[in-house]
């Protein structure tokens, strides 16, 4: 993929912008059977920290954070315990644990749980360093469909070398709300106000209100949008908060996905945000209201946040930790919450046929 577009290419992503945000209807993303839950006691992803491995998270310097596609040099600073929403807390609530390989000697993945406000089961939250850390879309033929692309399922050998994390993309397109561009490509136009996953040529991403917070840029390779936001100013939007949980996607029923069983309001779900010096926040888990899952985003930090794919079969994130010099694989990768239907080989599978995020370590500089 070239680093730049061409004037005539950015031209042609703002025409295809529309001029007032459009409404879609939101239709099921998943099927299956709902994956067995862990409860709140259940032990956390990863075990604590060392000590030597706190005093280095310690000693990472704070960057002021860099403009929309600009990366700053130098790590961010490790993320601080979080506090669990009741109490007492389950083993490990808050937590932080390093997962999958280093970037430079430093640690850019760390995981924990949390039990959501009002809820039963653990979720579980991933954050990423993105100075260290570049984002790359990959394509799906069913979602958002329309390839061939240049990155799709499975993960190559090449970008196997450097991968640390993969998660999962947002709706099927007729679902989603928003649009789709990547490659030089406007797979589904953008919608303004539509939630958006913007990643630049460097690799940085942003998490943000189409128009508002990000937008049309020359280095702006990828736009996944979903639905609207979930986090802004970091705070769950009213539309989290609205009774109206329908509005955030059409859900599996307690024991089934037939279309002809009642979807439920507290079902799996997975969201993505940004914090405010730029690191990058997942969080997934089941029997969520779109509300818990805000605020499981804004506990961890994140200043504007969106929701990604729900329902059992979908959220998936995998942290890959290989021997060094060694590629990433099945073998060597680790799921955020170990009961999710999907897990480490799901990205390496020439059959998997949805979009998904990878972060891969930067070139040394």
């Amino acid at each position: 993929m070239g680093m730049r577009k061409s004037r005539a290419a950015v031209r042609a992503l703002r025409c295809l912008l529309p001029l007032a945000v459009t409404t879609a209807a939101l239709t099921s993303c998943g099927q299956g059977t709902p994956a067995a839950l862990a409860p709140a006691h259940a032990s956390g992803p990863a075990a604590s920290p060392s000590a030597a491995g706190r005093h280095q998270a310690t000693a990472r310097r704070a960057r002021t954070p860099a403009a929309s596609g600009q990366r700053a040099g130098g790590p961010l600073a490790a993320p601080a315990a979080l506090a669990p929403f009741g109490s007492p807390a389950a083993a490990g609530e808050g937590t932080w644990s390093p997962a999958g390989r280093t970037v430079s000697g430093e640690r850019v993945v760390y995981q924990t749980t949390l039990v959501p406000p009002g809820g039963t089961y653990q979720a579980g939250i991933a954050w990423m360093d993105t100075h260290l850390l570049a984002a790359r879309l990959y394509s799906g033929s069913k979602s958002p469909g329309g390839g061939p692309y240049r990155y799709t399922a499975p993960i190559q050998p090449t970008q196997a070398a450097t991968l640390v994390a993969a998660f999962n993309g947002g709706f099927m397109m007729p679902a989603a709300g928003g649009g789709y561009y990547t490659q030089d490509r406007t797979i589904d136009p953008l919608r303004l106000g539509a939630a958006s996953l913007v990643i630049y040529a460097d690799g940085s991403v942003d998490v943000g209100a189409w128009g508002r917070d990000v937008r049309v840029a020359s280095n702006v390779v990828s736009v996944r949008q979903n639905l609207v936001p979930l986090v802004a100013g970091g705070h769950p939007t009213p539309q989290a908060a609205s009774a109206d949980w329908q509005a955030w996607g059409s859900t599996c029923g307690a024991t089934s996905c037939a279309a002809s069983v009642p979807g439920i309001e507290h079902q799996w779900r997975s969201g993505l945000g940004i914090t405010a010096d730029g690191a990058l926040v997942y969080a997934a888990g089941p029997a969520l209201d779109p509300l818990q899952l805000a605020q499981l985003l804004v506990r961890a930090g994140v200043v504007r946040g969106m929701q990604l794919d729900i329902n059992p079969n979908w959220p998936d994130f995998v942290s890959y930790a290989p021997p060094a010099g060694a590629l990433a694989a099945p073998s060597n990768g680790r799921k955020l919450l170990s009961w999710t239907v999907q897990g480490p080989s799901t990205f390496f599978e020439a059959w998997w046929a949805r979009d998904f995020i990878t972060m891969s370590a930067r070139p040394a500089s």
